[in-house]
């Protein structure tokens, strides 16, 4: 099957080391590990591929000024011309395959108008987002491409229940949304092995430092450990957040027991994980948490033991106290006694890590995930099972 991936969302470089970035890259090797043609239309590439995508094929869309929001949002606009000249020029495809981007219609309506199956990938719901941390200028618009793109899609994959809700709220045809949670590749993140030191135990965070993270809750509960020796903390990614963050951790003074380690490559992160003797997500209570976190998933791929928030999907893919340990959002004092237990007991460590292993191998790789979404569109082997998986 010959599939054509859309990808025209301006902020997301195709090979950056966005969480997104690494979302569009595993997508695309699942497609093409299914035996499928895969050729990747962008607007922004964010250097070159990893080697193992370095024979895709690549177009380039019409690229988007740093401009004032009013001149993007128009640009944005005006780029889906140079869209649907790209898809007429690559001629007869199986499948669209698109993350759904705000101001990017043009991909729905071309598969719509030659009857190709189209599947529409919604990570959140944009028009909130946007309007919300950002700026939004032409909100009406926004709201207009949503609804297009979504009555044009064969199938939306949404990758919460709170999102799809949003979807089914604008779509037309709200029994074409479904939930197909993320995912991760447990083969490029494995357990390691790794001999237990009495002397140190190590609290991971992996992610773009953003205010909806919860690092504060996090400081806070290693402040509270701070004072049994050995504790350290590994905090790998950067973000709008990492300024406030070495400050704060500066000022608990966590420093000497603390490592940031800035932007790192998505290669890099199985090694920083295998560092690791306990991973988290310390997500702050949020009304209408729509996130299907991709680091959950890679802390369970890499069998560790995951401390987490009882919010939104987290709480629906831990098992607490089987998979994983959760936890009432924003509190530090939970989540320090929690941490804890767990460095209190390394046989639990231990169970916790392989029972999550287990489970993202037997639901949660990439191939599966893809392959639900290619079976509610037609398009996938064993359509009838992956769709009732879904369901």
């Amino acid at each position: 099957m010959r599939v054509a991936y859309v990808c025209a969302d301006p902020g997301l470089p195709v090979f950056g080391r966005k969480g997104g970035s690494v979302h569009v890259q595993e997508v695309i090797r699942a497609l093409r590990r299914g035996g499928h043609s895969v050729e990747l239309l962008a607007t922004r590439r964010g250097g070159a591929p990893p080697a193992d995508l370095a024979d895709l094929g690549v177009t380039a869309l019409p690229p988007i000024s740093r401009g004032p929001a009013a001149t993007r949002e128009a640009e944005a606009r005006g780029a889906n011309q140079g869209l649907a000249e790209s898809l007429e020029a690559m001629g007869p495809v199986d499948l669209v395959y698109e993350r759904y981007s705000l101001w990017s219609s043009a991909a729905m309506t071309w598969a719509r108008r030659t009857q190709t199956p189209a599947v529409l990938e919604v990570n959140a719901p944009l028009v909130e987002e946007q309007a919300r941390h950002r700026v939004l200028v032409d909100r009406a618009g926004a709201e207009a491409v949503a609804r297009g793109v979504l009555a044009d899609a064969t199938v939306v994959a949404a990758v919460s229940e709170e999102v799809a809700a949003w979807a089914r709220r604008w779509s037309p045809a709200p029994s074409r949304v479904h939930v197909v949670a993320n995912g991760v590749d447990p083969e490029r993140i494995r357990p390691a092995p790794r001999a237990p030191d009495p002397d140190t135990f190590t609290v991971g965070f992996v992610g773009t430092l953003k205010p909806w993270h919860g690092l504060d809750t996090l400081v806070d509960a290693m402040a509270l450990l701070a004072g049994d020796p050995g504790w350290r903390l590994l905090v790998v990614g950067d973000g709008p957040e990492a300024p406030a963050l070495a400050r704060t951790v500066e000022q608990r003074g966590l420093a000497a027991s603390t490592e940031l380690t800035g932007a790192v490559d998505p290669a890099e992160v199985p090694g920083h994980l295998a560092r690791m003797d306990v991973a988290v997500a310390p997500y702050p209570a949020l009304d209408g948490f729509y996130f299907s976190p991709l680091k959950l998933y890679e802390y369970l791929a890499a069998g560790l033991p995951v401390v987490a928030s009882s919010v939104g999907q987290v709480a629906e893919v831990l098992d607490h106290g089987r998979t994983g340990v959760l936890c009432p959002p924003g509190d530090p004092a939970a989540l320090a006694a929690a941490l804890a237990g767990l460095r209190a007991d390394p046989r639990r460590c231990q169970a916790l890590g392989r029972a999550g292993r287990a489970e993202v191998v037997r639901r949660h790789s990439w191939c599966q995930v893809v392959e639900r979404v290619l079976a509610l569109a037609g398009a996938g082997r064993g359509a009838d099972h992956a769709v009732g998986a879904v369901a």
